[in-house]
């Protein structure tokens, strides 16, 4: 068995082994570039130590592993077109480097390399494998419609927010962990608890991430504090905030939502105060550890590796003590 640095280290060399480059160069080498920036590779690392978790062989499930990381890269290049991004990792944008055309039609090509990779598989496990990629992937989609959508919005609930999360966010770490409990050929019980993990443990990442962007220290979360607070994005804080507030701070808050022309520090922290008055950040943090906890239930319960399962629980942990 590998242990995750090792695992993450299998990751690395197969990336870099691998050979992006075809012609035409111009859909091909932004290709090479996006998966070469680097990250944290979380799905692959998922998919592989899910398959160890219920000792399935890890040498089959590394191509799979590799098209979901494939996949997951293939959404950010389309995210950055949609939002404009200048910067990924702290290189330029492939539509910035190239242009947009370019961008949309190589994270097209890669969409298709990604089926191409979660295909290599045994062929009594691809119509299971491949369905769950087709729901993961729509979810994805549907995740990313309902964050543009609560853009124009201001009466969004904590439940569609967290259904929102669910998609965009946790759907692919937890599919990414089923996609390694199937490739090992895991119990349907054993491959929906870790499914069930992943959706818990991504929820409970993506509202620490809100919580951060407003609370953290910007040194350690490597973004600019309250970024979330100047582009009124609905996250929990917010909107918590505008469902739960005094009528004095909610109007306080849509006057600030809707302001075209401010200061920025001044906008943050305004904010930032209405939050702690209504103790909205500690109703966040309150979530956020009733997801974590839902997360370790469903992994205890798992029947696998103990050593892996421990592995997977230490992973989870780290996620989640950036919050200190």
């Amino acid at each position: 068995m590998l242990s995750i640095n090792q695992v993450q280290e299998l990751i690395k060399s197969e990336i870099e082994q691998t050979n992006f480059i075809k012609t035409p160069s111009n859909l091909y080498e932004p290709i090479e570039y996006t998966m070469e920036m680097g990250g944290k590779r979380i799905r692959p690392l998922l998919c592989l130590m899910a398959t160890q978790l219920f000792n399935g062989d890890i040498q089959k499930a590394l191509k799979p592993a590799l098209g979901l990381e494939i996949f997951h890269n293939f959404t950010l290049l389309h995210d950055d077109i949609m939002d404009n991004a200048d910067v990924r990792r702290n290189k330029p944008t492939v539509h910035k480097k190239w242009n947009e055309n370019v961008g949309i039609l190589s994270g097209d090509a890669m969409l298709i390399n990604a089926y191409q990779y979660i295909s290599q598989c045994e062929s009594e496990i691809l119509p299971n494998l491949l369905n769950l990629f087709n729901d993961v992937a729509l979810g994805v989609c549907e995740g990313q419609q309902y964050d543009m959508d609560f853009e124009d919005r201001v009466d969004v609930t904590v439940d569609e927010y967290i259904e929102m999360i669910r998609l965009k966010t946790a759907i692919l770490l937890a599919g990414s962990l089923k996609s390694g409990a199937i490739l090992a050929k895991a119990s349907e019980k054993d491959a929906d608890l870790i499914y069930q993990f992943g959706i818990n443990i991504g929820i409970a990442f993506q509202l620490q991430d809100d919580y951060l962007d407003s609370f953290g220290n910007q040194k350690s979360f490597g973004k600019r504090i309250g970024g979330d607070i100047i582009a009124n994005k609905k996250t929990f804080l917010l909107i918590t905030a505008l469902n739960n507030a005094t009528f004095e701070d909610k109007q306080t808050l849509k006057s600030w939502i809707d302001a075209k022309d401010f200061d920025e520090q001044e906008k943050i922290d305004s904010v930032k105060a209405i939050f702690i008055k209504n103790l909205v950040d500690k109703s966040s943090q309150k979530l956020m550890e009733e997801y974590y906890n839902l997360a370790m239930n469903n992994i205890c319960q798992v029947n696998g590796n103990e050593k892996i399962k421990n592995e997977l629980i230490d992973f989870a942990k780290n996620l989640m003590q950036r919050i200190n």
